[in-house]
């Protein structure tokens, strides 16, 4: 007989993936989605709709006088359990976006038990990525970019780094939660290039971190793709996945001047500023 609605939202367990973008975030989320207790997939909406109503529930709206802070603990904690009520098979979810690791502090308050996993990839690879997605569109021109069509290399690396943009946000994100006093015990940090050439030892460790039993994955044939949406953004192949997991040598396209500016900026690699001790794969 099947549980019922209310006993498996219960015990439904969440967890939440961030960090920057082609970094593996969407290909971790189609190796976890093999295994049918998890509940995972590419950037979901739920981050922003969450803001949305933590700014309606706050000053900005003048009867926010009438809401208590455990009213929104309430309402936010819901929107999460409710967002997912339709999977009813799912006993643990992973929910993805860059937002997470800028709201720490909520998610431990919302979820306590709840982990974060943040995948990163130097700096360098992530923008020289995004490149040959653009180079491969030269006839259109993407969301990412305003729709601008006056562009260069120099152009759209500055504003994928630009403190708002896709990349930079991300960045200092992760930072944010790298370095952040609600991280320790509840942040790992998954690096692309261990995802790539070792996925069972990485998707392990990741198992390890939430506390889950082993499930054997199928590391040659992982699929995924969200056409629809990288189609919106003008940008197809933004999270495509490539079957079998295994990393791929190439010569950056960026101009060497680029490549060699972020090289130096993977923070999570020098053991000096890993303070609080959290735990990179």
């Amino acid at each position: 007989m099947p549980a019922s609605p209310a006993a498996a939202k219960t015990a439904r367990r969440f967890h939440f993936i961030s960090g920057l973008p082609r970094s593996g975030t969407t290909l971790l989320a189609a190796i976890l989605n093999q295994n049918p207790r998890f509940r995972a997939g590419m950037t979901s909406p739920l981050a922003d709709i969450m803001g949305v109503v933590m700014a309606e529930a706050s000053s900005k709206n003048d009867f926010s006088f009438d809401v208590t802070d455990a009213q929104r603990v309430a309402l936010l904690r819901g929107l999460v359990e409710n967002f997912y009520a339709g999977e009813a098979q799912a006993s643990v979810v992973f929910d993805t976006s860059r937002l997470w690791c800028s709201r720490m502090q909520l998610l431990e308050t919302l979820f306590p038990e709840a982990k974060v996993i943040a995948c990163v990839r130097q700096l360098s690879w992530v923008l020289d990525s995004m490149e040959r997605l653009v180079r491969r569109q030269p006839v259109s021109v993407s969301k990412v970019f305003r729709f601008d069509t006056n562009t260069t290399v120099y152009s759209r690396v500055e504003a994928l780094t630009d403190p708002r943009g896709m990349v930079g946000f991300s960045f200092q994100a992760t930072k944010d939660a790298f370095y952040g006093q609600y991280s320790p015990g509840r942040l790992l940090l998954l690096t692309y290039e261990s995802l790539a050439r070792n996925p069972a030892a990485a998707v392990r460790a990741v198992y390890q971190f939430i506390g889950e039993p082993w499930f054997e994955h199928d590391f040659d044939h992982v699929a995924y793709n969200a056409d629809e949406f990288d189609a919106r953004v003008g940008m197809p192949g933004l999270h495509s996945v490539r079957p079998k997991v295994e990393p791929i040598e190439r010569v950056p396209i960026l101009p060497r001047e680029i490549f060699s500016r972020f090289v130096n900026e993977s923070f999570w690699m020098d053991p000096k500023n890993n303070i609080s001790q959290i735990p990179v794969i």
